[in-house]
């Protein structure tokens, strides 16, 4: 089976480049959904932000190393996090607008206990447009809960692992569960849960040494292997030593297995570059934000755990939705909508045109990346 994905283009006279106008705004692709978007989804060089992640939590089972600290993180108050009712509320708000896909992260968003009914809430949103939902997890706490997000409407599954070897499993992630996390992927295939991935972050000198491991995996399992370039976050202690270009990898793969990979059709937001060896029924991906940016092609909005909308993984700017929510504007104690979709609008406005180079954002500040939610 041939897991490349094939797309038809559906804009392609529009997403051709206007390199002669003088109007940065009309020089850059527009990508178009197949709904109608809301201008306040639209930014000022016309992406279209369909996708919306919502971090359910802050905390989470293990202690990945590029994640946050070894001591942690200061948590946010319970009673300042989104409720059930408001995360439900602000995505269809955001279905409403536009966003055709819905991922849920954290933190680790299976130990949030009103997972499943949040699940359910979203996935019944498929019937006024949303088109796909999905979670990235651990997995550790996964494996009995899939049934009954599957039976909810998740058709995406991103598992976060680092490698295949047991005990450096325990040593990157400063816990037990390698075991778990491969028992939830087999109940995942066995289900039929019909996008499965696998997010590896490469550090070199710590887990580089595992990429054809994971590549020997795509033979027979049919899942996405995605390779991420290390990223700068607070507390994890990035360094420009320890990222491996995504090109290198391609290299040492192509060298290793004696063939050159074939490129799949990419879809036009994919933040992967996808590949495949012959005779693999799985692929090969690698998420370049480091080495070879995809601002430019962005239509993804962040929601933090506590509320702030996020239109940058790596900028700082933040706006508390939450705040409007449980602002009580009117007589029969309701938020304003109109408020909320004010801020929402000004937020993406303000959104640039890329992220700042890898040495500009190591030295910003930003929050760590389990506060972000990914």
């Amino acid at each position: 089976m041939i897991l490349c994905r094939l797309y038809l283009s559906r804009t392609s006279l529009q997403t051709k480049l206007n390199l002669k106008s003088p109007n940065l705004r009309s020089s850059l692709p527009r990508f178009y959904s197949t709904r109608p978007v809301s201008e306040n989804l639209i930014d000022t060089f016309d992406r279209q932000h369909t996708y919306l992640r919502i971090s359910l939590t802050e905390r989470c089972n293990l202690r990945c190393t590029y994640c946050m600290p070894e001591e942690g993180v200061p948590l946010t108050q319970s009673q300042q996090l989104l409720t059930t009712d408001e995360i439900l509320t602000l995505a269809e708000l955001f279905v409403r607008q536009g966003v055709t896909k819905i991922r849920l992260t954290g933190g680790e968003p299976t130990v949030r206990p009103d997972i499943t009914k949040i699940i359910q809430g979203i996935g019944q949103l498929k019937s006024q447009g949303l088109q796909s939902l999905g979670i990235t997890t651990n997995g550790v706490a996964l494996k009995r809960k899939l049934p009954d997000f599957y039976d909810a409407g998740l058709d995406s599954l991103n598992v976060s692992l680092d490698t295949l070897d047991p005990a450096m499993f325990q040593i990157m992630t400063r816990r037990k569960g390698f075991d778990k996390v491969m028992g939830a992927l087999d109940e995942a295939i066995k289900l039929g849960v019909p996008n499965v991935k696998i997010n590896c972050v490469i550090m070199r000198g710590v887990n580089d040494d595992q990429v054809l491991d994971f590549v020997t995996l795509t033979k027979t399992m049919p899942v996405r292997v995605r390779f991420i370039e290390y990223m700068p976050f607070d507390g994890n202690r990035w360094k420009k030593e320890k990222l491996v270009p995504y090109r290198e990898l391609v290299e040492r793969i192509e060298t290793s297995f004696g063939t050159k990979m074939m490129k799949c059709k990419d879809d036009a937001h994919d933040t992967t570059k996808y590949y495949q060896l012959p005779g693999h029924i799985g692929t090969v991906g690698f998420i370049t934000s480091m080495t070879d940016h995809f601002c430019h092609t962005c239509n993804r909005i962040r929601i933090t755990a506590d509320g702030n909308i996020k239109v940058c993984l790596f900028g700082n700017a933040e706006v508390s939705l939450r705040d409007i929510l449980r602002k009580k504007q009117s007589m029969d104690g309701a938020y304003s909508e109109q408020e909320l979709l004010h801020v929402i609008g000004a937020a993406v406005k303000k959104k640039k045109r890329q992220h700042a180079g890898m040495f500009e954002l190591a030295s910003r500040k930003n929050r760590a990346m389990i506060l972000i939610g990914g």
